[in-house]
């Protein structure tokens, strides 16, 4: 075992969440180390061929796919600090984007905070100190620490949520989730269903329908333009059973299927955080928190990046700006008791309409007023309003046509305004 030594703040994982906690925490002189499972920073933006496992036996954690390119406008992809480059794609494609996060990392010399291959096995509360466990992959070796704050950061797209259909077992051809989707070559001249219309099961769909004989789409999504499909592409209700060749919908119809990629989301695992953390994690939620973030029982933890619905690199930076204003002391959190109101109204709201649990953690149209109320307690800058203006012309242009929103190139004029043209070399 090693040694038990006292270090101030533990960022588990260095994807965008704990790069950017590191650079703010960096800034303020405050003593931090990330511990990252994988030989890589960049989390579910670096692309890897693998599925499966990784080197060290560890489930592959990226869900990145070779031709995926952003679904929000650049101008939304930027951490603060560091511009993105002019001559980026409006929609930059992974390798691009990524090639931006390894600059931002060596343009703040961040890599040195990083133990990579070191994997965070449990996290637990005792007295008033948290005390991490975490293993070097390669040397075997167990490691304990101490630390007065936790960040989590190791994101929730990396844990397929796979839905339970009936008969799945005699189905005879292929099965896999979004989270294995690499490349569609493997799909030629084949007939292919995607399950889920989220914006993986959009992307894969386009990305497929280019070499697949037939392209079933299976989903209750309302309100997405399908007209740039090629004639090929069948949209079909939710599915009632397979069988060994196919499958029947819930509307009786019947399509024989070659592949199914489903396209379902993925559940939140923190397993890492034992009881005494005081989180409570289904596969569709963490609470309680305050703000989106703090864990209210807990509240030198924070858990970043649990936000749905939102200008996600935008959120994540403004998120951890507030986590080190809050480490450093600048501002106070409210009594538990105050915390867990503010909480208990999110929850109500979304009983009140009928809702899943999971919508306790959408921003969509409450995002620029959680932009705001973040600066008004913790005095942080204020992510300007146009980003949020911005995602919501985004949306609409997604469901108008899924083939063309990406056309469109956005520039900020100031905080509240921007103007939409044609990207240049379309």
């Amino acid at each position: 075992m090693g040694n038990i030594s006292k270090q101030r703040v533990c960022i588990i994982g260095a994807g965008l969440a704990g790069l950017t906690s590191g650079k703010y925490l960096q800034d303020e002189g405050i003593d931090f180390i990330i511990l990252e499972a994988t030989k890589y920073f960049g989390g579910t933006w670096r692309y890897d061929p693998r599925v499966g496992y990784d080197e060290n036996g560890l489930p592959l954690h990226t869900s990145m796919y070779k031709h995926l390119r952003t679904n929000l406008p650049k101008p939304t992809m930027e951490l603060r600090g560091f511009p993105v480059p002019k001559d980026m794609p409006s929609f930059p494609n992974w390798s691009i984007y990524y090639q931006y996060i390894k600059d931002y990392v060596k343009h703040f010399d961040l890599e040195r905070h990083i133990m990579f291959e070191h994997n965070v096995e449990l996290v637990s509360r005792i007295g008033d100190v948290w005390r991490v466990k975490y293993k070097n992959l390669v040397t075997g070796e167990n490691f304990e620490q101490e630390f007065d704050f936790v960040i989590v950061g190791t994101g929730h797209y990396s844990d397929p949520n796979l839905p339970d259909i009936p008969q799945e077992n005699i189905f005879k051809g292929t099965i896999i989730h979004s989270h294995d989707y690499r490349e569609p070559d493997r799909f030629k001249d084949r007939r292919v269903l995607i399950v889920g219309a989220g914006p993986s099961g959009m992307d894969i769909a386009i990305d497929v329908a280019y070499v697949s004989k037939t392209l079933v789409h299976s989903h209750h999504s309302p309100g997405f333009g399908t007209k740039s499909f090629p004639k090929h592409y069948i949209q079909k209700p939710d599915i009632k059973e397979f069988n060994e060749t196919g499958v029947i919908f819930k509307d009786g119809t019947y399509e024989e299927i070659d592949d199914v990629i489903y396209c379902t989301g993925y559940k939140y695992n923190y397993s890492f955080l034992d009881d005494s953390c005081g989180l409570k994690v289904t596969s569709r939620s963490v609470t309680p928190l305050y703000k989106y973030m703090v864990n209210i029982n807990q509240p030198t933890m924070m858990v970043m990046g649990l936000i749905v619905k939102a200008c996600v690199v935008v959120a994540l930076d403004a998120q951890s700006r507030y986590a080190t204003a809050l480490i450093k002391g600048n501002f106070t959190l409210p009594p538990k008791e105050v915390m867990m109101e503010e909480f208990q109204n999110r929850l109500e709201d979304v009983k009140s309409k009928g809702r899943p649990i999971s919508d306790i953690h959408f921003l969509s149209d409450k995002e620029d007023e959680y932009y705001m109320a973040l600066t008004e307690e913790s005095g942080i800058d204020r992510v300007p309003p146009v980003m949020f203006k911005i995602r919501n012309v985004d949306t609409i242009a997604k469901k108008e046509d899924i083939y063309t929103y990406r056309n469109y190139a956005y520039s900020v004029i100031d905080d509240n305004n921007f103007i939409r043209s044609l990207e240049n070399n379309i």
